[in-house]
């Protein structure tokens, strides 16, 4: 048999209330009242993560913004400087051409001088040597000689300085050369110097105009007739 201990009770066991392991009742009761807390603090979280992504997207569309005009600044810049190397290229070019012109501008008296003894046939021995390296270090220089007798008279580059009236002209034309003009490329550094002759006023065909008509009149009508 067994013995009781004497002034020990047993008591009755109590089952427990459904719950979590540990949880006291009294922390179940509680539950209730926290939920209730969370739900405006959670609110509240949400409401403040949508202004910070209303932010974040202003100051993206701000960047995006100051980013295209940057953008076109420099854009901008860079065409400038294209239009500015492009014209100190062109005035490059200018400025060289002037000084050559200018150069060879002082070397046209030489020039004729030089001309002037080979009409002549004094451009012999040493000089008729050095006259010609000077000609060709001139003509790769750019420098073109113009002016050639029976061409028509144009007044942007000849300049007349003698006149006279011939029949043997249609038109104003360059009948002596007395100095010859000069370009570089396009750019007439120096008029041809000429006298021209203008058509006889009121003057009749010349001998050999008439021949031709003849000619051409004999050749539609089946030639010359025979005796």
């Amino acid at each position: 048999m067994t013995e009781e201990t004497p002034g020990f009770e047993q008591e009755p066991d109590v089952p427990a209330e459904p719950g979590k392991p540990g949880e006291q009742p009294g922390d179940a009761a509680q539950a209730p009242g926290a939920a209730e807390e969370a739900g405006p603090e959670a609110a509240s979280g949400a409401s403040g993560d949508a202004e910070r992504v209303a932010a974040l997207t202003a100051q993206l569309d701000q960047t995006r913004t100051a980013l295209n005009e940057r953008t076109q600044d420099l854009q901008r810049l860079q065409a400038e400087f294209s239009n500015y190397r492009r014209r100190v290229e062109r005035d490059r070019v200018t400025v060289k051409e002037v000084a050559i012109a200018n150069v060879l501008t002082e070397l046209l008296p030489v020039l004729d001088d030089i001309g002037r003894a080979r009409d002549h046939g004094e451009l012999v021995g040493g000089f008729k040597s050095v006259a010609e390296s000077l000609e060709t270090v001139v003509a790769k220089m750019g420098l073109q000689q113009f002016g050639k007798e029976g061409e028509a008279f144009d007044p942007t580059v000849h300049e007349a300085l003698m006149h006279s009236y011939s029949p043997d002209v249609t038109e104003t034309t360059c009948v002596q050369i007395l100095q010859p003009g000069y370009r570089i490329g396009e750019r007439t550094i120096r008029p041809a110097r000429v006298g021209v002759a203008e058509p006889q006023p009121g003057a009749q065909p010349g001998k050999g105009e008439d021949q031709q008509a003849e000619t051409a009149a004999d050749e539609e009508s089946g030639g010359p007739e025979q005796g």
